[in-house]
């Protein structure tokens, strides 16, 4: 028999819970739809009681998604479980997620209670959660480290208060696969209605284990794991999907379980939760590191040529990579842009074709020819934008010297262009103290990065700062064969995002005083 393993993605719950500056609700909705594309069976969209961004990301996700149930996070608590239901209400059918710690050092130091008052904790917030769906998960925290009597015993609990996913987590990363496989075996061997719920696990990767460990459960009869695109999440990460996903896939041989991946979506969704998250993804990283399917070897290379399944358990296209080079130049037209999106994998709905093409000449003009991993740069930075940006960079001139450098630039702020000079210790301090000085906002950079998106000196770059105004932080990013164009477009994304923000709160006031 061949079971199901359900994937159960948190990247825009736990994972986000690692970054460096939160994301927006349209970058949510953007990596909600590539998750819904791979074939992702639950998506947990946020923590909807935690603010009212992440109710609306939650609210806005589940209104658009079809294809994957959407599941929300709540604490043990009434508030949290009603502010899970509101949000997700708009979904025809939606899960609700909700979790107790049940280890030892937990409920006494952290919570300071008993475990009969953690047992009847998740009872009454199971039984209240049941109110609003019958699909409801219930997740012991710190499972690996709960005494196997009390973990067995609130489990069941649990299901006979109705929870239908019980989630098992190795919440700090501590056990080993033997060990936590043992605890899986334990619970099926032990728990009289255990058939009656799904077992779920979600591993941290704070001992490298995670994969390994979900693996190991899986083995043992769970039929959920929890994880993220690329691993990302607190400290360490958590569960790489796509990792738990190939290993089923190419072991097939050997496991009798499934998923309902379609693998040629990883490579694209893993490349897109990078960029947004601004989470670059280390080139030794299995499945999707740059490194996972090159052959630097002579040996190897002798073997490939005579077989790839000689150094190649599974092949790039497997993942949806694409191994041919694009030769678009500034000659080629719209069909020729589509064509080659096409048979990335792209599909229409995915980027504007207009805003791709236009982007796509400018740097065609600039560099020749474009690649593969220029046209899908330009498509990434393209859908950061939205059409209705107020602040725009029309014209752009630097002068640098070993003592100071001056920036001129023209900026379109809604109807009107403005103009402004500076001098800065850099070409990159020049132009922010330009836009700063035109657009008024006042904001400290916490971090500015430039990296290569390609080859060669006339390669793209990208800059991504981590800018922080008013206490918040906000991630913005730029693409451009200049990178002082690059660092410039990144600031105005920043502050286009301040703008609109600006703009629904004035909305707001205006409501309530009309009120």
């Amino acid at each position: 028999m061949n079971d199901q393993v359900i994937l159960f993605d948190t990247t825009l719950r736990d994972g986000e819970q690692a970054l460096s500056a939160s994301l927006t609700v349209k970058e949510k909705l953007q990596i909600a739809f590539a998750l819904e594309r791979l074939g992702i069976d639950v998506i947990e969209a946020g923590f909807p009681v935690s603010s009212p961004g992440d109710f609306n990301s939650v609210k806005t996700i589940a209104e658009n998604i079809k294809g994957s149930r959407i599941c929300a996070l709540a604490r043990a608590v009434e508030k949290d479980i009603d502010a899970a239901a509101e949000a997700l209400k708009v979904a025809d059918e939606f899960r609700i997620h909700t979790f107790l710690s049940t280890s030892t050092i937990h409920v006494q130091d952290k919570l300071r209670r008993t475990f009969d008052d953690v047992l009847d904790m998740a009872m009454k917030s199971i039984k209240h959660a049941r109110k609003y769906t019958d699909d409801v998960e219930f997740s012991c925290e710190d499972a690996g480290r709960t005494p196997i009597d009390n973990l067995c015993r609130i489990v069941e609990s649990a299901i006979s208060a109705g929870a239908k996913t019980i989630n098992i987590p190795d919440t700090v990363g501590y056990t080993i696969p033997s060990e936590f496989g043992h605890i899986i075996e334990q619970l099926f061997n032990r728990v009289p209605n255990i058939d009656q719920a799904v077992i779920s696990v979600h591993c941290h990767d704070d001992l490298g284990l995670s994969v390994a460990n979900s693996i190991a459960a899986v083995q043992a009869g769970a039929r959920q794991v929890e994880g993220t695109i690329n691993g990302l999440g607190e400290r360490a990460g958590n569960t790489a999907l796509e990792e738990v996903a190939m290993i089923l896939q190419t072991r097939g041989d050997f496991f009798s379980a499934s998923t309902n991946i379609n693998s040629k979506e990883i490579s694209r969704t893993s490349k897109l939760v990078s960029q947004l998250c601004n989470m670059p993804i280390q080139s030794n990283k299995a499945i999707v590191g740059a490194n996972a399917f090159s052959h630097s070897s002579g040996i190897h290379q002798d073997g490939m040529l005579k077989n790839k399944n000689t150094y190649e358990i599974m092949t790039p296209e497997s993942i949806g990579l694409k191994n041919q080079g694009l030769n678009l130049t500034s000659r080629s037209g719209r069909a020729a842009v589509k064509s080659h999106m096409d048979t990335l994998g792209y599909k229409d709905g995915d980027y504007n074709l207009d805003v791709l093409y236009e982007n796509f000449l400018k740097l065609a003009d600039k560099k020749g020819q474009v690649f593969d991993y220029d046209l899908e740069s330009l498509m990434y930075f393209s859908n950061l934008r939205d059409e209705d940006d107020f602040f725009k960079l029309n014209y752009l001139s630097v002068q640098s010297g070993s003592v100071m450098s001056t920036t001129s630039i023209k900026l379109q702020c809604g109807d009107e262009e403005k103009c402004e000079a500076a001098v800065g210790n850099g070409p990159v301090d020049a132009l922010y103290q330009c836009i700063y000085r035109v657009t008024g906002y006042d904001i400290t950079l916490d971090k500015f990065d430039l990296t290569a998106k390609g080859e060669g000196e006339d390669g793209l770059g990208q800059a991504d700062i981590i800018a922080n105004y008013k206490g918040r932080k906000y991630h913005g990013t730029g693409v451009s064969t200049d990178i002082v164009e690059a660092a410039g477009e990144a600031l105005l994304h920043v502050i286009n995002s301040l703008h609109r923000a600006d703009e629904i709160e004035q909305i707001k006031q205006r409501k309530h005083t009309e009120a």
